[in-house]
Formats: C-alpha cells, structure tokens, sequence
C-alpha cells in the first residue's frame, strides 16, 4: 500500500458521483481510501455494505481513518416509498454503524444528508428548523440525522438540497449525464416547474466540505446556492448552456402518479456556513457554469 503522509480520509459510497468528486478534491490534503459496495480499484479500495455490522468494521480496521465520510444511501425517493424496510436498514441502521465504528475509532464523521427532511411547504429553512418530512426517505435522513448526533455529538452534517455536475466516471446516477444524454439523442426531458431547490455543483460542495474539515466544524450545516430555480428552468438554462435546443426541456405541472411525495420549495439557507466559511455561496447561474465546465473553486 506504501507509506501514507497525510491524516487518512475513508470515502463511504466513493464509486457514487458525489464520491467521485470529493475523492479528486481530498487527495491533495488526506491519503484517501474509497468504499463502496463493491471494492472500487486500487490499493485503497475497499468493499463495504454499511448494513453489516462485520463489513463496517472491517473497513475501518484495514483504513483506520482519522475522517470518514458517509455518502452510501439508499436515495431513490421513489425506491424508497416502495421499500422503506430497505431505507430503514440502509438509511438509518447503516448511518449507526457507521457513527458506532467512529466512536470506536475516533474518527470524525461527516454525513451527507437532505432537504427532504423538511416539508416545504414555507420559503427557506435554517439549520434550527425541526424536521417535517413527508416522504419514507426524508423521515429516514432525518432519523440518521437524529441518531448520529446522539452517538457521535461532533459529527458534521451537511444538508443538500439538489447537487448537479457530470460524474467523473460511469455507473453513476449523476443528473447531468442522463439529462445531457437524452437531449444529445433528440429527447424531450420533462421536469416540474412547481418544485424548488437552492442547488450546489458538485465542486464548490466539496470546496465547502474541505474547509469545513479544516476548521474542525460539526454540527448541521446548509449548503446551496443564494436563491432558488425550479428544475423545470434549472433544466431550461443548463440545456442552453451546453447548447441544446431548450424547447426539448418540458415543463411537468403536476406530479406523476406513483411518485413520492416531495416538498415544492426545499429552500436551505446558508447564513451559517457563510459565517464559518471563506468560500463564497454562489448563485444558480455559477452554479449552472461550474457544473458544466468544472470551474476550480478557491476562497473568492
């Protein structure tokens, strides 16, 4: 494996987009190791399913991190509503054992979590707010929330409300990908024009999350952009921006039938880790050019 130099970084659910990125962002600061359920490769790919107490330890007894990153979830919102035994076991019980093993190990944790804890249903939510869930998933991310903090007090966690950019490999569920695919092939693409996010790229979050290790940060923080855009024309100007024909975004005005229900304006203010942080909170249209050109952040 050689000699490792730097405080070790253990990547839960790395083979995943966000991981992906978090993994290139980390690598010049921490000797990283990635997890996933499947082994990603190299010497520091490791095999985890975070449902199984034995499979938890084993990864941290072969990585022996001074910070872990817990990304793994079950986050199909739909999945989730039709299997919310399955989002119980993973969602919950695996944001425990993980909290467990780091207790044990004394690593820092940080846990990725979401707006669907809130119900939105008002405009702009703060990190004092009380959970409101509506949907299996939210209700499960707020009940790792809830127990992770209980075991591990000085865990960070960090609540997104929708993360955009292009996977750095395949296999991923990155939104821009399938949503570039589609329209390069001629497709139309509907999305709702009544549900509202404050969205982030994928490299400004994991700028933020960065620094936010470096200043030692736990607790619950709020990361997105300074306003909100519906998905509907989030995906109008991402589509004129890579210079697709912008009519072949739809606009969805009501939900689907079957679908899990989700809150019209998840809204995450950020006054907090504006106050904590020297990176900027970016508007949507960076976000939507940085998502797309893969700007460097720095601290401006």
């Amino acid at each position: 494996m050689g000699k490792l130099s730097h405080p070790r970084l253990l990547i839960i659910g790395a083979s995943g987009f966000l991981g992906q990125h978090i993994a290139r962002r980390a690598a010049s600061a921490f000797d990283v190791f990635e997890a996933d359920l499947v082994a990603p490769s190299g010497a520091r790919g490791l095999a985890v399913d975070i449902t199984s107490p034995a499979s938890v330890g084993s990864a941290f007894e072969r990585a022996a991190p001074d910070v872990a990153i817990l990304l793994a979830a079950l986050s199909d919102i739909d999945d989730c509503e039709r299997k919310p035994e399955l989002a119980e076991a993973v969602n919950v019980r695996g944001a425990e054992l993980v909290a467990e093993a780091c207790l044990r190990a004394g690593s820092r944790l940080v846990y990725t979590s979401s707006a669907a804890v809130f119900d939105g249903t008002r405009h702009g939510y703060s990190e004092t707010d009380g959970p409101t869930p509506v949907s299996v998933y939210g209700r499960s991310k707020a009940a790792a929330e809830a127990a992770i903090l209980r075991i591990l007090p000085p865990a960070l966690i960090i609540r997104l409300a929708l993360v955009i950019g292009f996977a750095e490999g395949s296999g991923t569920n990155a939104m821009l990908n399938k949503f570039a695919a589609r329209l390069r092939a001629g497709e139309s693409v509907s999305l709702p024009d009544y549900e509202y996010r404050n969205p982030i790229d994928a490299g400004t979050l994991s700028s933020f999350l960065m620094e936010l290790l470096n200043r030692s940060a736990g607790g619950i923080f709020h990361i997105g952009a300074a306003e909100t855009i519906s998905r509907f024309d989030l995906g109008v100007r991402l589509a004129g921006r890579m210079g697709f024909p912008q009519h072949l975004v739809r606009p969805q005005t009501e939900p689907l039938p079957g679908r899990a229900p989700r809150g019209p304006d998840h809204f995450l203010l950020t006054a907090k880790v504006r106050a904590v942080c020297r990176t900027r909170v970016p508007t949507c249209n960076e976000i939507i050019e940085r998502a797309i050109h893969g700007t460097p952040q720095g601290n401006s």
